[in-house]
């Protein structure tokens, strides 16, 4: 089974991020592309999750992102 695309999106931008192909400014914007795709991974898997962990998996992982982006 394949993941989720959104996992699939942050994955890629965490490997660019990580491996220091791209500039500084590029970095920052894989950063919060990763961030992004994160957060739909969340909502969607707190909205459509096939289990209940999924679904609290999603919460805690939307509300941590959250925290981290109002701090």
């Amino acid at each position: 089974m394949w993941p989720n695309p959104a996992i699939c999106v942050w994955l890629v931008a965490k490997v660019l991020e990580w491996t220091g192909l791209v500039s500084a400014v590029s970095g920052s914007t894989l950063r919060d592309i990763g961030r992004g795709a994160l957060i739909v991974w969340a909502v969607d898997e707190l909205v459509r999750g096939a289990s209940p962990l999924r679904r609290i998996l999603g919460a805690v992982l939307l509300a941590w992102l959250l925290f981290a982006l109002l701090r």
